[in-house]
């Protein structure tokens, strides 16, 4: 095989690079020298290539050398050839290989590198995972100026083993910066911070949200050569927030070297000036909420047990005007109506903050919406942010209503405005948008027929989007007898606009963090779909031989159950219901004359099939088709993946069974 001469001139220095770091010019010497001392006799006084060589197999230096080198597969030559089949379970054998990233000569670059963590002291007596064992995992997601990564995977530890680098371009064409290479004053203009979030997935593959922090890059502006290394110590989030996690070694690099450095007085000065411009605004705008507040209480003494809520905590304890957390996101091409929005936002998990220790009451914890999309679920309020925000984006009038349901238990929920004046509320655990208000008039006559509403929704307090806010001023706050006419003050108070816009983007300096985009879905839907069906066949098999029953499976009536899954996701998502006589037709000819067929449809957020299959035993229609006695019984059972963004997918899962009538 011939090399290119660049090539071979390449191997060469790669082989002197390997010789040299192993000092083996040195050990040649030695052996040469204790050769030539012991073997030789005194007449011979020349050493021959061969008898060198020999005597360096001896002494095992040339199988060192060998174990040393590494001979690795080019990328591109990888890439050229076709793609193997994808295993089901993946082994990363392979060394692996840093692929080449395009870096534009006229861009500044920030490379930030995580070289491990320390003090993660609740994993203090974490055993070592064994090989090929499943452990639980940390992983790093960031974001900055509208970029977005995510490390890879680390086993839990004290010291937890993170060595990831990500290249954050600085200046960006799709946010106004021109096209000249900014320098050190430029950037130091810039003052979006490095939104950290830490996550723990469990080995049940259940994500827990550690760390929200946000890092202050510039200092790195003032550094010697424009390099610094940074330790960031991460509180906890929620009632822990003033409690240390852990600790992240960060090394910052200015990416091409800033020709000239800023002093560290001209940095310290400009985030002194930030801090008090923003320390300012919201001392200003708390004023402003305090007499607005003093106002709406004396309309009415009883308001104040309404839910009118202006500031909430997110996940770092900060306390925030509810109006930040809302401002209009485009989904790109990942979401194409606000119905799939409501969809994609429905199938994100629910989960209320966790509090420690009894008591019954509810933690308070808005979460930012990077903390949120990391996490892949939360509680109603950051379902019904990011809802509002979506339909923000596709163009309609959204407000987020904080109010009750059933039994006066808090909860929030979005409402539209039409320019009709139809009024609209979406619930954004369900997805469902169904639900058109009709005021109730207290003043008509006992027989005039009334409106019968079918939301759950019991009182409304406040609403608000991210430039206006209204407190509810109306005699009732009983959602079905309110008037959301939004011009009249004299039902709806309205908080100064202005006000709003000078602690909510774009007004807002950095205290509030920006919207990060959406990420498309990692999750390949046919692959997914394929090994959770699968894992619930061995789980029925095994279930059904634990009763002593053989288990026979039908593929084909398998496939037929493919156009429900399909039918009902698509009613979940569009609200229209289509495909269900063909469907039926074709069970009707698939199941024989005397045969009865049984189907029982589930839906699931999550992609774990064990869980998934004990939650379907409890339901005694499911119980009754998987432990199915009879004639000739023959099983079917259908997954259907469905994926949206942010790797949040919709699970259906239909099981089956057709068996002889036997009276």
């Amino acid at each position: 095989m011939s090399l290119p001469p660049q090539r071979a001139s390449e191997l060469k220095e790669l082989i002197h690079q390997q010789l040299l770091k192993m000092d083996v010019h040195g050990r040649i010497r030695e052996v040469l020298a204790e050769t030539i001392r012991e073997e030789l006799a005194p007449e011979h006084q020349q050493l021959s290539t061969e008898d060198l060589i020999k005597a360096l197999r001896q002494r095992g230096i040339i199988d060192d050398v060998m174990k040393e080198l590494k001979f690795v597969t080019d990328v591109n030559e990888k890439e050229r050839t076709s793609a193997p089949k994808p295993s089901t379970h993946f082994v990363d054998r392979e060394p692996p290989v840093l692929k080449k990233t395009n870096i534009d000569p006229t861009r500044r670059y920030l490379y930030l590198q995580v070289l491990g963590g320390k003090a993660f002291l609740e994993h203090l007596q974490e055993p070592e995972p064994l090989p090929g064992q499943i452990c639980s995992t940390f992983t790093l997601c960031l974001h900055f100026r509208n970029q977005r990564f995510r490390s890879k995977p680390v086993p839990c530890a004290c010291e937890p083993d993170f060595h990831d680098g990500f290249l954050l371009e600085v200046h960006k064409d799709s946010l106004g910066d021109g096209s000249k290479m900014v320098d050190a004053t430029t950037m130091l203009s810039i003052c979006d911070p490095v939104h950290m979030v830490l996550i723990k997935t469990d080995t049940f593959g259940e994500t827990t949200l550690v760390a929200s922090y946000f890092l202050e890059w510039r200092s790195v502006l003032a550094a010697e050569n424009g390099i610094t290394n940074v330790a960031v110590e991460l509180l906890g989030v929620g009632t822990e927030s003033k409690v240390s996690v852990g600790v992240l070694n960060i090394r910052l690099e200015v990416y091409p070297q800033l020709n000239k450095t800023l002093s560290p007085e001209i940095t310290s000065t400009q985030f002194t000036l930030e801090r008090q411009k923003t320390a300012e605004k919201e001392r200003l705008f708390l004023v402003y909420a305090k007499q607005w507040w003093r106002e709406y209480l004396q309309i009415r003494p009883t308001h104040n047990i309404r839910l009118v809520k202006i500031f909430a905590q997110d996940e770092n304890g900060v306390n925030r005007p509810v109006c930040s957390f809302v401002r209009p996101l485009r989904a790109g091409r990942l979401l194409d109506t606000p119905r799939q929005a409501a969809r994609f936002v429905s199938v994100l998990g629910y989960e209320r903050a966790p509090v420690i220790g009894g008591g019954g009451g509810k933690q308070e914890q808005w979460c930012t919406l990077l903390a949120f999309l990391c996490r892949n679920k939360g509680d109603c309020e950051d379902h019904s942010n990011l809802l509002c925000s979506l339909l923000l984006g596709f163009g309609l009038e959204a407000f987020v209503c904080v109010g009750t349901k059933a039994k006066g238990v808090p909860h929030t929920w979005v409402m539209t405005c039409g320019t009709d004046g139809t009024i609209t509320f979406w619930e954004s655990l369900t997805g469902h948008r169904q639900y058109i208000h009709r005021p109730i008039n207290p003043d008509d006559p006992p027989l005039v027929e009334q409106p019968k509403p079918l939301y759950p929704y019991r009182t409304v307090g406040c609403i608000f989007n991210h430039q206006k806010f209204f407190g509810n001023c109306q005699p009732s706050d009983a959602v079905d007898v309110c008037v959301f006419d939004l011009h009249d003050e004299s039902k709806w108070k309205p908080m100064s606009g202005e006000a709003i816009k000078s602690v909510c983007p774009p007004g807002a300096t950095s205290s509030v963090p920006p919207f990060p985009p959406l990420c498309a879905s990692t999750i390949d839907a046919a692959v997914t779909s394929n090994e959770i069906e699968l894992q619930l066949r061995i789980l029925v098999s095994e279930h059904r031989k634990d009763l002593g029953l053989s288990t026979v499976w039908d593929d084909q009536l398998s496939y037929l159950l493919s156009p429900a899954l399909a039918a009902y996701e698509l009613e979940r998502t569009t609200g229209v219901s289509a495909g269900n006589e063909e469907f039926q037709d074709a069970i009707r000819r698939a199941v024989p004359d005397g045969h009865t067929f049984k189907g029982f449809p589930i839906h699931f957020v999550h992609r774990n099939a064990r869980r998934a299959f004990a939650t379907c035993l409890r339901s005694p229609f499911c119980e009754e088709i998987i432990c199915c006695r009879g004639d000739q019984v023959r099983l079917a059972v259908r997954v259907r993946v469905f994926t949206y963004p942010e790797s949040a997918c919709a699970v259906w899962i239909m099981f089956a069974c057709k068996y002889r009538s036997v009276l």
